[in-house]
């Protein structure tokens, strides 16, 4: 199993920038795909980006352009570079990782975006 621990969150205004840090332990090394998710208050939870161990990405349409997920060499660390935010970013972001044996999600952190 591994532990996530979100950081990076808060208000900011519509065009600003934000970026989130997710920070694993555990067992790190068999992570196959490292992931960001949100949940906006009564939607239900969406991925936004995801990064898989052979560097591939996949976005969310509504992110795609303003929003980069990356990693450290080590995958113990990742981070979502939200730039150009509108309020409809606004929501709860959780870090997800995923291997053989387990998909886990962190306890998450709320980003707020005002108009």
């Amino acid at each position: 199993q591994v532990n996530l621990v979100e950081s990076g969150g808060g208000l900011v205004q519509a065009g600003e920038s934000l970026r989130l840090s997710c920070t694993a332990s555990g067992r790190t090394a068999s992570i196959a795909a490292m992931a960001w998710y949100r949940q906006a208050p009564g939607k239900q939870r969406e991925l936004v980006a995801r990064l898989t161990i052979d560097r591939s990405t996949d976005y969310a349409d509504a992110v795609r352009g303003r929003f980069t997920i990356s990693t450290n060499a080590a995958r113990n660390r990742w981070y979502l570079q939200m730039n150009s935010l509108k309020p409809e970013d606004t929501a709860v972001y959780y870090c997800n990782a995923v291997s053989s044996s387990y998909n886990k999600s962190g306890q998450g952190t709320q980003v707020t975006v005002s108009s």
